[in-house]
């Protein structure tokens, strides 16, 4: 268990660097809802990709939509979520995830799991954080059926606007390698459209699942 709290601690740490980082970030895609940003990762050999937008709910209504528990809510309007199931819950604020993904493109990527070892932090200025990265589980041995994914370091801040209660800015890093022997082109294509969906969707989530 305790291996699996340092992973954590260092993937939020690492989120926290990424937030911080404002260098070398390269515009990809531009919605009324979100912002997305891309550049070379130094964790593998794909990108890491970062979303802004300010979202119409507070930050405890948006991360309802985002924490990832079994049956929750991610799964109702997350089109890339497929089943999210809880391997091992390893204290209070950390816990061990299996999350399903269906085929995309026309069934060019055919359907992934990924397993992360997820932690979530509360900060006193009222930032919720949720930070993921691969991990092995022995519960959890990759399946037939299905390609096993790595996501690095990756999650949310949703982050108290200043001056008004009601909204959320969000920040989201998107590290993820979808193994398989898929092209460049098509996985920045799906990351740059999947992460602008993501953003739309979770915006309609906070209207109406939430509400």
């Amino acid at each position: 268990m305790e291996r699996y709290r340092e992973v954590a601690t260092r993937a939020a740490e690492k989120m926290q660097a990424y937030r911080e980082d404002l260098s070398g970030w390269r515009s990809c895609k531009r919605t009324n809802e979100v912002s997305v940003s891309w550049k070379p990762s130094t964790e593998f050999h794909g990108n890491i990709y970062k979303a802004e937008g300010i979202l119409p709910a507070k930050p405890e209504a948006v991360f309802k939509c985002i924490k990832p528990e079994a049956g929750g809510l991610r799964e109702k309007w997350d089109k890339n979520v497929k089943e999210l199931l809880i391997i091992e819950v390893i204290d209070e604020n950390i816990c061990i995830t299996r999350t399903i993904t269906p085929s995309a493109l026309m069934k060019i990527i055919s359907p992934r799991d990924f397993l992360d070892v997820v932690l979530i932090k509360q900060d006193e200025d009222g930032t919720i954080l949720s930070a993921a990265t691969n991990v092995e589980h022995p519960q959890c041995p990759p399946e037939p059926g299905y390609v096993r994914g790595r996501n690095y370091p990756c999650g949310c801040f949703c982050i108290p606007v200043p001056g008004d209660s009601s909204k959320t800015q969000l920040f989201s890093f998107f590290q993820s390698d979808l193994c398989g022997n898929l092209p460049h082109s098509i996985v920045d294509s799906f990351f740059a459209s999947s992460i602008a969906e993501f953003h739309s969707n979770l915006t309609k989530a906070v209207k109406t699942l939430v509400a």
